[in-house]
């Protein structure tokens, strides 16, 4: 059976001589793993379409245990990433992130749209990239059932106050007349604003905020670590962005 539809090679892995294996977030179909026979010859077709973090609209054999590429035409390489060492290594990191949470045998259609979106502003420098990588985050959380409540204190229902704490294992937030003996993570009101911005908003908005230098930090802190906690996995490509970036954030 042969389906068509588009997506973004978040992951490759070499097989054999000449083949490769790639997961595809797909927009029809959430995750996939394909073949691509002979994506490594030069003279191949499927070469540039089918590479790493390629956005392409795929011809997809099925068959009874896997999907092979029958023919893949690029619609956008994101180029400029490889200019810039940080920018690649952070565009990683949102590839594994998006493996981790989008689904598969699915609809991912938000999931493809947000990497992408991430990508195009990560690529053209439009955003300061530590907020596409929180906005990210927190949103494809949200998206795959990890929404965090934010709304307002869990215990009284605050809305709002200079601090407030959040539980990366549940995703509750507090106020700090309430916070009490319960463990929660320190933030100011600008970062809490951010918080339910991301995950709040219209899609098409989601990247429209901003914050200071210190603000951006702690806010990917924060989304970083409820992350973690509900993943419960570390991710190899962030470490390596903070060997590149320098710093953790």
């Amino acid at each position: 059976m042969h389906i068509k539809t588009d997506g973004l090679i978040i992951k490759e892995q070499n097989t054999g001589e000449a083949d490769r294996l790639v997961t595809i977030l797909t927009r029809d179909y959430g995750l996939v793993r394909a073949f691509v026979r002979g994506a490594k010859n030069i003279k191949s077709k499927k070469l540039s379409s089918t590479q790493l973090l390629c956005y392409s609209h795929f011809t997809l054999y099925r068959t009874k245990d896997s999907y092979m590429v029958d023919n893949a035409e690029a619609i956008e390489v994101f180029f400029d990433l490889r200019n810039d060492i940080e920018r690649l290594s952070l565009a990683l990191y949102f590839a594994e992130v998006s493996a981790e949470l989008s689904p598969e045998e699915d609809n991912a259609q938000e999931f493809l749209r947000l990497l992408l979106n991430s990508l195009y502003l990560l690529c053209k420098g439009k955003r300061n990239p530590v907020l596409i990588k929180s906005a990210l985050e927190l949103r494809s959380l949200s998206a795959s059932g990890y929404m965090p409540d934010l709304l307002a204190c869990s215990h009284c229902g605050e809305f709002e106050s200079d601090i407030m704490y959040f539980n990366i294992s549940n995703g509750s937030l507090l106020c700090s007349k309430c916070k009490g003996q319960e463990c929660g993570i320190k933030l100011s009101q600008g970062v809490v604003s951010a918080m339910r911005y991301i995950i709040y908003s219209e899609f098409e908005k989601v990247f429209d905020f901003n914050l200071s230098d210190d603000g951006a930090k702690e806010l990917s802190s924060v989304c970083e670590k409820y992350l973690m906690a509900q993943t419960q996995r570390r991710y190899k490509t962030l470490d390596f962005y903070y060997s590149v970036y320098g710093e953790q954030i």
